[in-house]
C-alpha cells in the first residue's frame, strides 16, 4: 500500500513539473506575440500619421509684418495680408518678429518659425524715416516706403546701403553684399593728416582754400553770395602727392571718401562705364543729403575723360566726357559734392571738364625743393628712428645725427655734378639742356629712399652688426635709388615723357640719356 502510494505521488509530481514547464513556454510565447502585437500598433499608428500628413492641405509661407498683440500677428501670404492666430504651443514665440518668415496653415493660424530665406529684388536705401520704415528707390529709381524688419532696424544703415526686400509686402529685411559702387566708398575716413604730406605748403594752402573753408564756413559763403567750388584739379608728376593730398582734404573735412580709379570704371560694354558714373554720383548725393561732405576722387583722370576727337583712345570718350559734365552741373544739385581729380597728364584731359564752374580749382604740384625734400625725408627718418648710438654720439646727440643725415642725403641728390647729370634735351628751337637727378626727385622717391636706409639697417643687425641707421646707409639708399632710375628716360617720344615728367615749356625734339654713363639719343617723333 506504501508502495503504491509513493508511485502515485511521483507520478503526480511529474505531471506537476510537466506542468509548469508547459505553463513556463505558453508565458513565453505569449510574451512574444505581445511583443508582436505592439510593433505591429507602433507600425499602424506611424502609418495612420503618415496618411494624416499626406492628407493635410499644404501649408503657405508667409512674412511677418507686425505683432499687434500677444497670440496675433499681421502676416503678408499668398499676395494678401492678413491678420493671424498664432499656435503657442508649437510656435517659438521669441524668434516670432516683424520679418520673420512663418508657415500658415489652412486655418490662417502660424503653425511654425522657419529659417527659410525665399529670394527678394535690391533696393538701394534713400533715407531711414522716423517711424522706422524706410525710402528705398528700386532697379529704376522709383521710391517707395517699406517697413524694416527688426534685424535691420538697429543694423546702422546709412544712405547708399543695399536691401533685400519684397515689394509687394513693402518690407526690407535683410542688407546684402555691396554694389560694385559702394565698394569704392571708404566707411572709415583715411587717416592722412596735413601733416603728413612735405614741401607742399603752398598748395595744401591753396586746397584748404577751396575745399576747407566752404564747409566750415558755410554762413559766410552764403553772406558774401558764393558757391563753394564742384571741382578740384590736383596735376603734376608723379609721386608728388596728389592722392594723399585728396585723403587729407577728407580727414580734415571729415567726409566720407569715393576713391574712384580710372581704369577701373572702363568697361567693354556700351554704356556700361556711363552707368558707372551715374551710380558713383547717385552714392554720392545719397551720402550727402545725410548732411556729411562727399569728397568723389577720380584718381589718373586722364585714362577716363581723355579730350573728345582726339584719337588718342577709342570714341568712348565722346559719350563718358559728356556723362561726367552733366553729373557736375547737369540739372540734379551736387550740395556737399566736390570732385577732386589727380592726373599727371592734364593736357589730355577734355577742356570742357577743365573749364571754370566744373573742375574750378586747379593746383599743380610739382616736384619738391631743396628745402621741400629734407622736409618730406624728416617726416620718414623722424626722431622715433633708430638711429646708431656710436654715430649719435659722435655727432652731438640723435637729432643732430638725424639733421646732418638728411642734408647730406638732399646735398647728395641736388648736386649739379658729373655723376648726378640724368639727360641732355634739345628743343625745338635748338636749345639744349643738361637735366640732373634732382629735376626728377619726387616725395615717393624719397620715402623709398628712406625704406632703403631702414632695411640696409636691419640686414646688417641680422648679420651680426651694430643696430641702427647709419650716414652711410642713407647715402648708400640715395645712391642705389638713382641707378635704379637710370633707365626711366627710355621712351619713344622724348616730347611725351617729359609732359609725363613734368617739364613743360618748349617742345623737346631730342633727347640724350646721360645717367649710367649711357649715351642713348632718343628723337622726337614728327608731330
Amino acid at each position: 500500500m506504501t508502495d503504491e502510494l509513493a508511485l502515485r505521488a511521483e507520478v503526480a509530481e511529474r505531471r506537476l513539473q510537466q506542468a509548469r514547464s508547459d505553463a513556463r513556454a505558453l508565458a513565453q510565447h505569449n510574451d512574444r506575440l505581445n511583443v508582436t502585437l505592439r510593433e505591429a500598433r507602433d507600425q499602424l499608428v506611424a502609418l495612420r500619421e503618415q496618411v494624416a500628413a499626406l492628407a493635410l492641405p499644404p501649408q503657405q509661407f508667409g512674412l511677418v509684418l507686425g505683432l499687434p498683440e500677444a497670440g496675433l500677428a499681421d502676416v503678408h501670404v499668398g499676395g494678401r495680408l492678413v491678420r493671424a492666430a498664432v499656435a503657442p504651443e508649437v510656435v517659438d514665440v521669441e524668434r516670432l518678429v516683424v520679418g520673420a518668415v512663418v508657415l500658415v496653415n489652412e486655418a490662417l493660424v502660424v503653425v511654425a518659425v522657419t529659417d527659410h530665406r525665399g529670394a527678394g529684388e535690391v533696393v538701394r536705401l534713400r533715407e531711414v524715416l522716423e517711424d522706422g520704415s524706410a525710402l528705398v528707390a528700386g532697379a529704376n529709381d522709383e521710391e517707395v516706403v517699406v517697413q524694416l524688419a527688426t534685424a535691420l532696424r538697429d543694423a546702422g544703415l546709412n544712405p547708399g546701403d543695399s536691401l533685400l526686400a519684397d515689394r509687394r509686402a513693402l518690407l526690407a529685411w535683410e542688407r546684402v553684399a555691396r554694389t560694385d559702387v559702394e565698394e569704392l566708398t571708404l566707411e572709415e575716413v583715411p587717416d592722412v593728416a596735413w601733416s603728413d604730406i612735405g614741401g607742399l605748403d603752398d598748395q595744401i594752402a591753396q586746397i584748404r582754400d577751396a575745399v576747407e573753408m566752404p564747409f566750415r564756413h558755410r554762413d559766410l559763403f552764403t553772406e558774401f553770395g558764393l558757391a563753394a567750388p564742384k571741382g578740384v584739379l590736383l596735376y603734376g608728376p608723379p609721386g608728388c602727392g596728389k592722392t594723399m593730398i585728396a585723403k587729407a582734404v577728407a580727414n580734415s573735412a571729415g567726409s566720407s571718401f569715393l576713391n574712384i580709379k580710372g581704369p577701373e570704371l572702363l568697361n567693354k560694354y556700351v554704356g556700361e562705364t556711363e552707368r558707372q558714373i551715374r551710380l558713383t554720383f547717385a552714392r554720392a548725393r545719397e551720402v550727402a543729403e545725410a548732411g556729411r561732405p562727399v569728397i568723389v576722387f577720380f584718381d589718373e583722370m586722364d585714362s577716363l575723360f581723355r579730350t573728345r576727337g582726339s584719337g588718342v583712345s577709342s570714341d568712348v570718350e565722346s559719350t563718358i566726357v559728356p556723362q561726367l559734365l552733366a553729373e557736375i552741373d547737369g540739372v540734379e544739385s551736387l550740395a556737399n559734392v566736390i570732385v577732386i581729380g589727380a592726373t599727371n597728364r592734364e593736357d589730355l584731359i577734355d577742356p570742357a571738364i577743365l573749364r571754370p564752374g566744373r573742375l574750378d580749382v586747379k593746383i599743380r604740384l610739382d616736384r619738391p625743393n631743396r628745402a621741400g625734400a629734407a622736409e618730406i625725408l624728416a617726416l620718414s627718418l623722424t626722431a622715433l628712428t633708430p638711429w646708431n648710438p656710436a654715430e649719435a654720439d659722435e655727432a652731438g646727440g640723435t637729432e643732430a645725427l638725424r639733421r646732418s643725415v638728411i642734408d647730406a642725403a638732399v646735398d647728395d641728390l641736388y648736386a649739379e655734378t658729373e655723376a648726378n647729370e640724368f639727360v641732355e634735351v634739345t628743343y625745338a628751337g635748338g636749345g639744349r639742356e643738361v637735366l640732373h637727378v634732382g629735376d626728377f626727385t619726387s616725395g615717393a622717391m624719397l620715402a623709398n629712399i628712406a625704406a632703403r636706409a631702414k632695411k640696409a639697417a636691419i640686414k646688417e643687425l641680422l648679420e651680426g652688426g651694430e643696430r641702427g641707421v647709419r650716414r652711410r646707409h642713407v647715402l648708400d639708399a640715395v645712391r642705389a635709388e638713382v641707378e635704379q632710375n637710370e633707365d626711366l628716360p627710355n621712351t619713344t617720344n622724348p616730347d611725351d615723357w617729359a609732359k609725363l615728367s613734368g617739364r613743360r615749356g618748349e617742345r623737346i625734339v631730342f633727347m640724350r640719356i646721360l645717367a649710367g654713363g649711357s649715351d642713348r639719343g632718343i628723337r622726337a617723333l614728327d608731330p
